[in-house]
């Protein structure tokens, strides 16, 4: 992968997105408990964390809170990730919330039978409000600061109408400053419900893609959010074995945005939510790696494909090749959900060592 080196910059990554506090009532329900266990989480800034907790790379989070005890409880738990906060923009708070607030999820992690469960609180948040040039990315990217990456996604592109523009600000000026830009496309139908549903996402969705070099995204993403034509691979699906398909798939997807140098997609079938099958295959730079699915417990799943992407992202940013880094991305998933919350609490010998343990071995 081409991009910044290291001693350039100030960090390795720069997260663009929403941070909420996630709410956990543990083994109860959100409607009947009397406790909730709070952690902060975001789909793009889930990636920023555990780059930091468990890969000790040195990352930022671009966000806005509402400047009260509830944001500055947010900026708090991110201070114990040990991700910047110099990012962060602060927006007057109007005293109950009519003009600006701050995001909560509030989410169950199902067991067994009963599948995960999450109720958003999130309309009118400070996040939610950017607008182009409420960030001054020549001054974050340019000389003498700058990222060898920035992580953006789905999530934060729907959160708003002005936010898909503050995206393409940001892409355009990680790429003037040879920044690589990653893309997790993470479509969640409740974001984009009223805001013009499939037909919205694939507008957004295509154009910014169009200028990303690394893309996380699966098969109903390609198809509906980014347009990509996989006609050609369904009259051929019965001649093909699942990876021959799997890879057909990808680099199809690379044909209709040739500007993509990785494309990745995890593999998870649900069992019940507590057992899971879960590996995951990529193009990077042409090559074509996989991760067969095997059997992994599962404590919490949510934030295990954010965790999949640090761990991808890693491995890329440090040389290590295409198959170690989506066998550090699967391992570092399988771990992060063996534990409550939206982020990974493994550490990088954990990860290293399941990978060296034969159960996620990578296939060429």
């Amino acid at each position: 992968m081409t991009g910044r080196a290291p001693e350039e910059c100030r960090w390795d990554l720069v997260s663009l997105g929403e941070v909420m506090l996630r709410f956990d009532p543990g083994e109860g329900r959100i409607h009947t408990t009397r406790s909730f266990q709070v952690w902060e989480g975001g789909g793009e800034y889930n990636v920023a964390r555990s780059l930091r907790r468990c890969f000790r790379q040195r990352t930022a989070i671009a966000t806005a809170f509402a400047d009260n005890p509830v944001g500055r409880l947010a900026e708090d738990l991110i201070f114990q990730g040990g991700v910047d906060p110099s990012l962060i923009q602060w927006r007057a708070y109007d005293g109950v919330g009519r003009e600006v607030r701050n995001g909560l999820n509030f989410v169950e992690r199902g067991f067994g039978p009963r599948p995960p469960l999450g109720c958003s609180d999130r309309g009118h948040t400070a996040i939610a409000q950017i607008k182009p040039g409420d960030f001054d990315w020549q001054a974050i990217f340019g000389k003498g600061a700058g990222a060898r990456c920035l992580h953006t996604g789905g999530v934060f592109a729907a959160l708003s109408a002005t936010a898909p523009a503050v995206a393409r600000e940001a892409i355009d000026a990680a790429r003037r400053h040879r920044t690589l830009v990653s893309y997790d496309l993470n479509y969640r139908d409740s974001l984009w419900r009223s805001f013009g549903g499939d037909a919205r996402a694939l507008e957004v969705n295509s154009a910014l893609v169009a200028e990303t070099d690394i893309l996380f995204a699966g098969e109903q993403d390609f198809r509906s959010r980014l347009g990509v034509d996989l006609t050609t691979l369904d009259s051929a699906s019965p001649a093909l074995s699942a990876l021959e398909r799997q890879e057909k798939m990808l680099r199809l997807v690379v044909e209709a945005y040739p500007n993509l140098t990785a494309v990745a997609m995890t593999q998870r079938f649900a069992e019940s939510s507590c057992r899971h099958h879960w590996g995951a295959v990529a193009l990077v730079q042409g090559e074509f790696v996989s991760v067969g699915t095997r059997p992994i417990d599962v404590l919490d799943r949510i934030g295990g494909g954010d965790s999949f992407a640090a761990g991808f992202l890693y491995g890329l940013l440090e040389g290590r090749g295409a198959a170690w880094a989506l066998a550090c991305g699967v391992a570092h998933g399988a771990l992060a959900m063996t534990t409550p919350g939206d982020m990974s609490m493994a550490t990088l010998p954990e990860v290293e060592r399941l990978m060296s343990g034969g159960a996620l071995q990578t296939h060429r």
